[in-house]
């Protein structure tokens, strides 16, 4: 899996396909205190962009890509 989940973080690595999407809806519903850690997160479909859009998570860590940083806190700030 591209996403592991602990008790309150969810930790991103390589490249998060769509079908992630849904399990991190579910998870982040379940855990609205919870945050995210993008650190090792090198490619995140667009999916799971939209899921976080609509649930406004904690960003723990943003990507160290600084591209796909960018990218995410233009969305997510």
């Amino acid at each position: 899996m591209a996403i592991t989940y602990q008790k309150k973080v969810a930790l991103f690595q390589d490249a998060v396909g769509a079908e992630e999407a849904e399990g991190l809806l579910e998870w982040l519903l379940k855990n609205p205190k919870s945050q995210l850690n993008f650190a090792d997160c090198r490619h995140l479909h667009a999916a799971n962009l939209q899921v976080m859009m609509a649930v406004k998570p904690v960003i723990a860590v943003w990507p160290k890509d600084a591209k796909l940083r960018t990218w995410l806190e233009s969305a997510l700030k």
